[in-house]
């Protein structure tokens, strides 16, 4: 039986609240320098928490890894409570994303080693392909702000719309240059643009939440990024400092393993690439 938790909403926020409270407080540094209980991540369930428990089940035990998998559902609370250290890793986002937390949060997480890339892709319940978008049409994209621009990029990248020339990982609909179709955007959270597809023409959704809904991005996304130079791949990350950490590193060990790469292959069938 796994031993993953699986937060609830109130908890989430709870979570978030202890952090506000206590981020200046010392019980953070204390718990991160206890090494000898189990490691403690938090992870979005899809691929993360798969790919976290696969190892759990199958590597650490010979490894001489005690692993506890916990789970949440958004993208801001596996960095608070690995900055309070309410848990001592996390492994569920990308470079941007974490430059952009950390400076806007005053948080401190590193990352460890990079895992996998989730491509990001365009999907539709209405069209076939993104000639098909109508005039007027209403995308929905994530409102996070590296998520939101690399949204832009994807659109950009396959002549959908044009941003303007020198935009960064900050790009917004203001940004657009040239939209040909005068294209509308929705700004929704990142994990509810997959349930936005039967109210807007088409969504431009975050890799893991894709596969939670059942969509296969290989093949039932319009556009979908490219794998190569691609700078979103996940990482393992925890708060700057515990990176040697001898549990880290064994976990950091098992994360690029041929066994998990193998694992990632079969399960995911292209949908997440292996980034090692």
């Amino acid at each position: 039986m796994r031993n993953t938790a699986k937060l609830t909403t109130a908890v989430l926020a709870a979570g978030a609240l202890t952090f506000g409270l206590g981020a200046c407080g010392s019980s953070g540094s204390d718990s991160a320098s206890d090494t000898s209980g189990p490691l403690v991540v938090a992870a979005s369930p899809t691929p993360h928490a798969e790919i976290l428990n696969y190892i759990k089940e199958n590597l650490a035990k010979k490894a001489g890894l005690d692993l506890e998998v916990k789970e949440f559902t958004d993208y801001v609370t596996p960095n608070t409570a690995t900055e309070d250290g309410s848990v001592d890793a996390n492994y569920f986002q990308n470079q941007p994303y974490l430059d952009d937390f950390n400076k806007k949060n005053g948080t401190h997480i590193v990352p460890v080693v990079t895992v996998h890339l989730e491509p990001l892709g365009l999907y539709s319940n209405k069209v076939k392909s993104a000639d098909a978008l109508k005039s007027g049409a209403t995308i929905a994209v994530p409102n996070d702000s590296v998520n939101e621009a690399r949204a832009l990029k994807l659109l950009d990248a396959n002549g959908i719309i044009t941003l303007k020339d020198g935009v960064g990982n900050e790009a917004t609909p203001s940004d657009i240059a040239k939209n040909p179709k005068n294209l509308k955007f929705k700004e929704l959270e990142a994990a509810q643009t997959p349930r936005s597809l039967d109210d807007v023409d088409a969504a431009v959704i975050n890799g893991n939440y894709a596969i939670e809904a059942d969509l296969k991005p290989a093949d039932d996304a319009l556009v979908l990024e490219s794998a190569k130079d691609n700078p979103y791949g996940n990482f393992l990350a925890v708060k700057d400092g515990n990176e040697d950490d001898p549990r880290v590193e064994k976990l950091a060990k098992l994360l690029t393993s041929a066994e998990v790469k193998k694992f990632i292959e079969d399960k995911y069938d292209g949908s997440v690439i292996a980034s090692f």
